[in-house]
């Protein structure tokens, strides 16, 4: 089974999150976050973190996974 990877950047507040749901909802697909900042617990001003409801209406991976006081790498990110 062939399996697609949709990778969505872009500059800040150019309404990747709303695509990236939007996207979600109409396919059956899930999210996973690849920001730096988005990984640690806690972090929840100056990252734009997902709001509870944005959390709600897909799911969402590697999204407060890591305290800020453990390292964390390529090497976990992968295992996660």
């Amino acid at each position: 089974m062939t399996q697609t990877l949709h990778i969505i950047t872009g500059p800040t507040a150019v309404g990747k999150t709303e695509y990236a749901l939007s996207y979600a909802e109409s396919h059956g697909a899930e999210i996973v976050s690849c920001d730096a900042s988005l990984v640690y617990r806690g972090m929840n001003i100056g990252t734009a973190k997902p709001l509870p409801d944005e959390l709600s209406r897909v799911p969402h991976h590697l999204i407060d996974v890591q305290s800020p006081s453990e390292p964390y790498d390529i090497v976990t990110y992968i295992r996660d």
